[in-house]
C-alpha cells in the first residue's frame, strides 16, 4: 500500500487537514468492518488508500479514469457495470471533481442492488485543489437534494465529519503551512498546527451545536450514507 494511503488512513495531527482525514478514516474503518462477503466498488479510487478497511469483502473493485492502481478505467458518470452489481459503492472525495455530480449519483444508484448502500464523502468548505478539476462545494441541504433528485433511496443521511471550529483550524492551518514552507521553517509550523487541531477538536466535542448544520456553521467534509430502495 502506498505511503499516500498511509497518510490518509493515519494522518498526523500536525497536518493541516487532520480534521478532514482522521474522521473520514474512522468512519470508513467502521463501515468496512460490516462488509464481510460484500461486493464493493470504489468509484474514483485513486491509489486505493482505504482498501485495507474492506479486506473482508468478497470483491473490491477500484474504478478511476487515471490511476494506475485502478482495476477498471472509467469515469464516475459512466460506470461499465451491469445494474445492481454491488452491495456497496464508495465515492470518497470525488463528487467535487466530477463534471456532472448528478449523473455520478445516478450511476452509483444504478450499480448497487436494492437494499445496498452508497457511501460518499465530499466537501462543504475547502481550499481549491484541482485534480485535475475542482468544481463543486455543498451544504447539507444541497447534498440532500443532489441524492434525492437522482435516485430512489430508502434513506439518505448526511453528517459533518467535524465541526465549525475544526473547519476554521483546517483553513488557518493550511495557510500557516504555506507561510512556514515559504520561510523554510516547516518544523516551526507543525507544533502550531497540532495545537490548533487539538484545541478545535476539543471545542467541537464540548459544544455540540458546533457540529450541527445551523446558520453560520462551517463543514469541511460531509459523510453521506444512501440506502437504495
Amino acid at each position: 500500500m502506498s505511503p499516500a494511503g498511509e497518510t490518509k488512513r493515519r494522518p498526523r495531527r500536525s497536518d493541516y487537514n487532520w480534521s478532514l482525514r482522521a474522521p473520514l478514516a474512522r468512519w470508513l474503518e467502521q463501515e468496512g468492518a460490516r462488509t464481510a462477503g460484500f461486493r464493493v466498488v470504489d468509484v474514483g479510487c485513486g491509489d486505493k488508500p482505504y482498501a485495507p478497511y474492506f479486506a473482508a469483502a468478497s470483491e473490491y473493485v477500484g474504478v478511476d479514469p487515471a490511476s494506475s492502481a485502478a482495476d477498471v478505467r472509467a469515469r464516475a458518470e459512466q460506470l461499465p457495470f451491469d445494474g445492481e452489481s454491488f452491495d456497496l459503492a464508495l465515492c470518497v472525495q470525488v463528487l467535487e471533481h466530477v463534471d456532472d455530480p448528478a449523473q455520478a449519483v445516478r450511476e452509483l444508484h444504478r450499480v448497487v442492488r436494492p437494499g445496498g448502500r452508497v457511501l460518499s464523502a465530499t466537501h462543504g468548505t475547502y481550499v481549491y485543489h484541482p485534480d485535475p478539476g475542482d468544481h463543486w462545494r455543498w451544504t447539507h441541504t444541497g447534498l440532500e437534494r443532489l441524492f434525492a433528485d437522482n435516485g430512489a433511496w430508502r434513506s439518505v443521511s448526511i453528517e459533518a465529519g467535524a465541526g465549525t471550529t475544526s473547519a476554521l483550524a483546517l483553513l488557518n492551518g493550511h495557510y500557516l503551512e504555506l507561510v512556514a514552507k515559504r520561510l523554510h521553517a516547516v518544523w516551526a509550523g507543525r507544533p502550531l498546527v497540532w495545537t490548533m487541531n487539538t484545541l478545535a477538536a476539543s471545542l467541537d466535542r464540548r459544544v455540540p451545536s458546533l457540529c450541527e448544520p445551523i446558520p453560520g456553521s462551517l463543514t469541511v467534509n460531509f459523510h453521506v450514507v444512501a440506502e437504495r430502495q
